[in-house]
């Protein structure tokens, strides 16, 4: 087999690619055999038709058409690790031949446009500073962790009086889109707490002031998911209103609520974590202020054809108008931008990912898709996307490389000290990985995730 290729722009390539036919002749007999079984011809038994009579029959034409459908594919990869390219997508192929006319003996001559990875011209990415925000545990903070864990062990009492703030409600609701019911939306028997923020925008607002008995009404837009875009009308039934009674913070709570003896210990664990949650913050402010900067000093182009598949895939259910297909296409594009990037780094420092390092990955992110690592494993296999999530694992460890040489600071000069984090943890962005969700089990799309807050050495 012999292959050139030919560079049709920066970001998409055309191989010529001419095969001897001794290479073909082990898919032509295949060819045969297949088209043997399929026909009946009188005389022959199934299976057992001769060559010869088969090309009378249809043509040689039609057997060749049937072997390049096998030869031509793998031809087609050789000649991709023959020239040391990196494809993006499927590639466009063309047989320069008209089958009908190909002698005997010819070799078979095809070409293969398609998108590459673009070459990426680094800028020097080492060493490079950056100043984030400050940061300070205050005792507010402290005193907002403690709030949240006496939640834990508050006692809850029904009362008859309209749902406040901080109350205990619990709620049926329906949600309809033009009067059908929407069962992603809807839910009986649902518990949450009034103003924590973890229901999505308006149920707040629209549950404060009921009483039990009482409904309201209110509309919500998803901007994503398969009814993005779409009003979704949410009727909220109050079937009833529970008070919380925190307990007082003093020595019995700490005992009953945490590892420690005391308050004061309590809180110094407290201060402590959330201290290391918000170097955690400036971590990640480092890596994105790094990567806009190093986006920012090189260009890369993004293969257009790439970009609009995925824009189309995205769009495939028909939400979406012309507005927000172009603001996802430019984020989109932003993103490929990035990935190049850090592939361009990763190749630079001959990054690998090994197995433990792909099974942490997969702890790390089954629990966003309310997975076990099992199922969520099953799911890359599942949707080829395997692959996918080694390269993010490698994007993020090269951004790793770039974080550990930076030099940070806080806005008041200080240096950043990131040695204490899973600094490759930080690298990592968030995935670029997409699966499909379980059907079974799924919370309802009311509720807001919600920000990850420092885990004390509490119980409960």
């Amino acid at each position: 087999m012999k292959s050139s290729l030919e560079t049709l722009s920066p970001t998409r390539v055309r191989l010529t690619v001419e095969v001897p036919f001794d290479e073909v002749r082990p898919s032509m007999d295949a060819a045969y055999k297949r088209i043997a079984t399929q026909v009946n011809i009188p005389g022959f038994r199934k299976g057992k038709v001769p060559a010869r009579i088969i090309e009378q029959r249809f043509g040689r034409a039609v057997v060749l058409e049937e072997a390049l459908n096998e030869a031509v594919p793998a031809a087609y990869d050789a000649a991709v690790i023959e020239q040391g390219i990196a494809p993006l997508g499927q590639p466009e192929l063309k047989i320069d031949q008209d089958l009908g006319e190909m002698a005997e003996d010819d070799p078979v001559v095809f070409t293969a446009e398609v998108d590459v990875r673009p070459e990426v011209d680094l800028p020097d990415y080492k060493g490079m500073k950056v100043e984030v925000a400050d940061v300070e545990v205050t005792d507010a903070d402290i005193d907002e962790q403690l709030d949240e864990l006496r939640g834990r062990f508050a006692t809850v009492t029904p009362v008859e009086r309209p749902a406040a703030d901080g109350d205990m409600v619990v709620v049926d609701v329906l949600g309809t889109i033009d009067g059908d019911r929407v069962e992603e939306f809807s839910g009986a028997g649902m518990t949450f707490e009034v103003g924590a923020g973890n229901m999505i925008p308006g149920f707040d607002d629209a549950v404060r002031g009921l009483s039990e008995g009482e409904s309201a009404t209110f509309a919500h837009t998803p901007a994503d998911g398969e009814f993005a875009d779409k009003s979704v009308d949410l009727e909220v039934t109050v079937k009833g209103v529970r008070e919380r009674e925190l307990p007082p913070v003093d020595e019995d709570f700490a005992q009953l609520a945490s590892e420690f003896d005391t308050v004061d210990e309590l809180r110094e664990d407290l201060r402590e974590r959330i201290g290391r949650v918000k170097l955690v913050e400036q971590g990640i402010e480092a890596r994105d202020k790094l990567a806009e900067r190093l986006l920012n000093e090189v260009d890369i182009e993004v293969p257009e054809g790439v970009l609009a598949d995925m824009v189309e895939q995205h769009f495939t259910d028909g939400h979406g108008d012309e507005a927000h297909r172009a603001e996802f296409a430019e984020e989109t594009r932003g993103t490929l931008r990035s990935q190049f990037l850090l592939d361009a780094i990763a190749d630079a420092e001959e990054v690998e990912v090994g197995q433990e390092e792909i099974s942490a990955w997969i702890v790390q992110q089954a629990p966003r898709y309310g997975m076990t690592p099992d199922q969520f494993i099953q799911a890359l296999v599942q949707a080829n996307q395997l692959q996918n999530a080694v390269g993010d694992v490698r994007r993020g460890k090269a951004m790793t490389v770039v974080l550990e040489s930076a030099e940070i600071t806080d806005a008041s000069g200080r240096p950043v000290d990131l040695s204490a984090l899973d600094v490759e943890e930080v690298g990592a962005d968030e995935d670029d990985v997409e699966v499909d969700e379980p059907d079974d089990d799924e919370e309802s799309p009311v509720v807001d995730g919600g920000d990850t807050e420092p885990e004390s050495g509490a119980k409960g």
